[in-house]
Order: structure tokens, then C-alpha cells, then sequence
């Protein structure tokens, strides 16, 4: 899909409940809520879950990083029985947001992150926002794959990652 014409669809919006590829039913909802749910989800995430220095490796630095995602971008946040296991969030950047998106490791490959991005980008939409950048690395095959399928195309590529773009 290119630029142009991603920018043309209309994603779905929170709330959104599904059934993922494990069999499990999942809830996203848009979140302005308390950051403990987000913070027991990232504390439980690996060494390699981890990239570009997200998320932190501490609770302490866990607890630092999420009002500020929290309180000022757009969060949408994935529920399967009571526990946050995805949060994808658009922060406002310049003239643009950025996007990062995480998904539990014990809940990736069952197609939530899909799921998760296009309603964060509907969710975006639906607030107004007209452009969405990310920062990806160069390695992380299956992220760029998840970018490019929703209309994000590269618009810088340096050694360890690249910047992709689109228009909402």
C-alpha cells in the first residue's frame, strides 16, 4: 500500500475485542489510565525483548519512562484476563507523532501486533493526527514487515536502523 493510498483508509478504533491466532480473546481499549498495569507488563519482558533502549531494563526506569507516554500521546493498550500484554502509543512530535508499539513476549506471533498497530492508527485518525513516524531497526525484520503492511515506507536508512513514515 503506498503512502498515498494508506492515507485514504480508515483503521478501526478502540474498543476492539478479537480472538488472536492461540485462541485467546483480547480487548484493546484507548488508555489514559494508572501506568502499574503497563509497568507488571514491562518488568516481565526480557533482554530480548528489548530494542533501541526500550523498554527499560528496571522498574525504577519502567516508572520513569510511562507518564510521560502516558500522559501525553494517544495509548492503546491490549487486556487478556485483567493483565496489559500490548500498548502501542502516538506521541506528539513537531508537526508529527512517533509510534512504538510492544507486545508481551509470551503474546507475540498471535496476531495481536497487527491488530494492535491498525487500531492504534484509527485511534490516531479519529484524534486528528495526520502524520506518524517510527524508528526501527534494521534487523527487526518482522516489525519493518508490520510497518510496511500498514502504509509505513522508509524515509532514512542509517546503519543500525531506519525511519518510516506515513500520512494518516
Amino acid at each position: 500500500m503506498s503512502n498515498a493510498a494508506a492515507a485514504d483508509h480508515v483503521f478501526p478504533r478502540p474498543p476492539e475485542t478479537f480472538t488472536d491466532h492461540d485462541g485467546r480473546t483480547v480487548t484493546l481499549e484507548a488508555y489514559d489510565g494508572d501506568i502499574d498495569p503497563l509497568v507488571d507488563m514491562y518488568a516481565d519482558f526480557g533482554n530480548d525483548s528489548r530494542s533501541q533502549g526500550v523498554p527499560p531494563r528496571t522498574e525504577a526506569d519502567i516508572r520513569d519512562w510511562l507518564p510521560n507516554l502516558v500522559e501525553d500521546g494517544l495509548n492503546v493498550v491490549v487486556w487478556h484476563e485483567g493483565d496489559a500484554v500490548g500498548h502501542a502509543v502516538l506521541v506528539p512530535y513537531q508537526d508529527t507523532s512517533e509510534l512504538a508499539i510492544f507486545v508481551h513476549p509470551d503474546y507475540q506471533y498471535a496476531g495481536i501486533g497487527s491488530r494492535l498497530i491498525r487500531v492504534l492508527l484509527g485511534y490516531g485518525q479519529e484524534n486528528g493526527l495526520e502524520q506518524v513516524w517510527l524508528s526501527v531497526s534494521n534487523t527487526n525484520h518482522v516489525a519493518r514487515a508490520l510497518y510496511e503492511s500498514v502504509g509505513f515506507e522508509t524515509v532514512a536508512k542509517e546503519r543500525v536502523e531506519m525511519e518510516m513514515e506515513r500520512a494518516l
